[in-house]
């Protein structure tokens, strides 16, 4: 590769830092080399950058700024990396620094949970300040699991006497009647994930003894109808296959001192007959109702393996495509 001859350095503190920084085969070199189109030498604890004035600067100033998530012990990941890089190209460098500060809770394992993007640590402020909270983004954004780490952490402060957790079961309309078992077993299939969420953040164990008490439920949204949840965290997820009633039926459930999030995705609406989704009903009725936080997540903020970020990016472009207005002679 051929560069202008401009060079800038960077140290790095300790051997330990370099690690958590380019990764124990320096795999996170050939990333700042790929996204930036830089040249990296290493002196000892001296980092030369080679390329384009500009972008061995842009390169300089990721890796100052992701020196305060190394000092912490964290290790920067690829998509850690790549994440800093489209902060600074947008102008956020100072930001880098707030990736993966503060821990939200810590599983049973002792896995300390945090924010790993700015949209998720939005979206964690806004649970910490608002009563209901709307959060809409793609798969691997963390909406679900971010919720059911906060529900956790408010059950054990006390702040609730009980979870509960909830989806609509749409697909199951027609193939309800063939799966094999009751109507609780029939239906357990489509709250899996949410099982699945709470038992990392629990254990099987842990959450056995808290559904024995009832201190937490998962339920099939028709579950809902005609109560009032009182003291309780409320989690509805894959919201963006709620009816408009559904929706209005829910939100209306809320009683004295709980709390509610709702999370979906409205690229995945899976409702028959073209049905209005409740989901982006709401956010448009609720918009600006003190009390209610809406967060948008968006590919930027996919924490799951990085294919899928690239996987929900190459969806989004698909979906621009074939919204724009087709030219003369187009079809």
């Amino acid at each position: 590769m051929e560069t202008t001859g401009y060079k800038t350095t960077i140290s790095i503190d300790s051997p330990d830092a370099f690690i958590n920084l380019f990764g124990l085969k320096d795999e996170n070199v050939d990333v700042l080399k790929h996204e930036l189109g830089v040249e990296l030498y290493t002196h000892g604890n001296l980092i030369t950058i080679a390329g384009e004035p500009e972008k061995a600067e842009l390169c300089r100033e990721v890796l100052h700024n992701l020196g305060s998530i190394v000092r912490r012990g964290e290790r920067v990941d690829r998509n850690r990396l790549r994440y800093a890089i489209e902060l600074a190209r947008e102008g956020n460098a100072h930001r880098i620094g707030e990736i993966m500060q503060g821990v939200i809770a810590i599983t049973y394992r002792g896995r300390r949970v945090k924010c790993k993007t700015l949209g998720q640590k939005a979206y964690v402020d806004a649970m910490k300040k608002n009563t209901c909270v709307f959060a809409v983004g793609p798969a691997g954004t963390g909406k679900t699991y971010l919720a059911i780490a906060m529900a956790v952490v408010a059950l054990k402060n006390k702040d609730v006497e009980r979870i509960i957790l909830t989806r609509p079961a749409v697909e199951a309309g027609e193939k309800l009647g063939f799966l094999p078992g009751d109507l609780q077993q029939k239906v357990d299939p489509y709250l899996r994930p949410l099982y699945d969420a709470l038992n990392d953040m629990m254990g099987s164990e842990g959450y056995q003894r808290l559904l024995e008490r009832n201190a937490v439920e998962v339920a099939p949204l028709a579950y809902m109808r005609g109560r009032t949840l009182n003291d309780a965290f409320i989690i509805l997820d894959e919201a963006q296959n709620t009816t408009s009633e559904q929706m209005k039926m829910f939100l209306t459930r809320m009683g004295e001192s709980s709390r509610m999030v709702i999370t979906g995705d409205i690229t995945q609406i899976d409702l028959p007959g073209g049905k209005t989704s409740g989901l982006v009903e709401a956010l448009q009725v609720l918009e600006g109702v003190e009390g209610i936080g809406i967060c948008t997540l968006t590919h930027k903020d996919v924490v799951r393996h990085e294919l899928v970020q690239q996987i929900v990016q190459a969806y989004e472009r698909y979906a621009g495509a074939e919204e724009r207005p087709h030219g003369p002679g187009e079809e």
